[in-house]
């Protein structure tokens, strides 16, 4: 079975963040050496690499989907003021590039803005940042959302 540049092309937005650039440059290259030479050791041998991208790009795929079928269950707690708004933050995040979220201290800003991203399904292609300014809160902040999650 004889793999294209364009179906690994296609297959590339459903793998791994982090799998992404990689997969690009090596098609690319891929390309650029088919482009450049001609002849059949040549084809044979592009067709090899483009498969084994394909090997890695289906791979990476299997990993983002057993990262889909592993998200916990997300709940937010009523008493934070953050979880009576938390469609309309939904809304906004999938809307817009940049979000800014402002609210008062103990609204639920630092453990509920990371599980309304997961729900959303930012976490499962790749991670979702979370930025303390001392070790000591993030570990805490990573600590309490795993808790909150039944995960940690």
């Amino acid at each position: 079975m004889s793999v294209s540049a364009k179906q690994i092309l296609s297959l590339i937005p459903q793998c791994l963040s982090k799998d992404q650039h990689r997969l690009r440059m090596s098609l690319q290259k891929i390309r650029q050496a088919e482009k450049a030479e001609s002849g059949l050791d040549v084809k044979s041998t592009q067709s090899v690499k483009l498969e084994k991208l394909a090997s890695l790009a289906e791979h990476s795929i299997s990993q983002v989907q057993a990262r889909r079928k592993r998200l916990p269950a997300i709940s937010y707690p009523a008493e934070l003021p953050l979880s009576g708004k938390v469609e309309e933050i939904k809304k906004a995040i999938s809307e817009n590039q940049i979000v800014v979220i402002a609210g008062e201290t103990g609204s639920g800003k630092t453990t509920q803005l990371p599980k309304i991203c997961l729900e959303l399904g930012l976490g499962v292609k790749g991670m979702i940042g979370h930025t303390q300014p001392r070790r000591l809160a993030a570990r805490t902040v990573c600590s309490r959302i795993g808790e909150e999650l039944g995960v940690g």
